[in-house]
């Protein structure tokens, strides 16, 4: 995250914000933070897992859809976030019409990747924002290593962790590292290791 705008803001504020710029903001108790452009890399990790998404989508003939960065996920009164990628209910992605991109029921599946701005609102924050929303799995790419040790381990190695909804709230996440092949149960088929998530 680059900044935070000073004044409060409600969430219809921020749905008619514009600066006038291309800048992306999100809303975090009640204040807008502009987001800072993200690494080639991350950007390469966002568009393979949405294509990976979309192509299991297609297969099992779900109506959802994986759209990356694009669409908000209001995540409480004051605040909105923009995952690196979000699956959600192709219903509900198109009862926004020409309204602005921001869900305002939870997304089936929520991906952040970790940037150097974002490591502290990606584990803590953003996390316990989609457990309280409803999000039924959490994913949380660490490909940089960035996070804490004592959810990494020691050394530091890149790492994903899926988190799960159960009974309303996320159970202990599963850990992918390396070859390790990725355990989601919103895509239970799905054979991807975090190996080739990481690129």
């Amino acid at each position: 995250m680059v900044q935070t705008k000073s004044n409060t803001a409600t969430f219809a504020d921020y749905l008619a914000y514009d600066d006038g710029t291309d800048t992306r903001y999100e809303l975090v108790r009640g204040q807008l933070v502009a987001m800072t452009p993200p690494a080639w890399s991350h950007i390469k990790i966002a568009r393979f897992l949405e294509d990976t998404f979309r192509a299991e989508i297609r297969r099992l003939g779900y109506s959802w859809d994986a759209i990356r960065g694009e669409i908000g996920q209001r995540t409480g009164e004051d605040d909105s976030r923009l995952p690196d990628v979000l699956v959600a209910e192709s219903a509900a992605l198109e009862a926004l019409g020409d309204r602005p991109a921001v869900l305002e029921v939870p997304a089936v599946l929520t991906v952040e990747i970790v940037s150097r701005s974002s490591v502290q609102d990606d584990y803590l924050h953003k996390l316990a924002e989609y457990e309280s929303l409803g999000v039924q799995e959490y994913w949380l790419v660490d490909y940089l290593a960035l996070g804490p040790a004592r959810y990494l381990g020691t050394p530091k190695r890149p790492t994903v962790f899926i988190y799960r909804l159960v009974d309303g709230e996320y159970a202990a996440p599963r850990q992918c590292r390396d070859a390790e092949i990725v355990e989601s149960a919103i895509f239970p088929d799905l054979k991807v290791t975090a190996q080739e998530i990481f690129g």
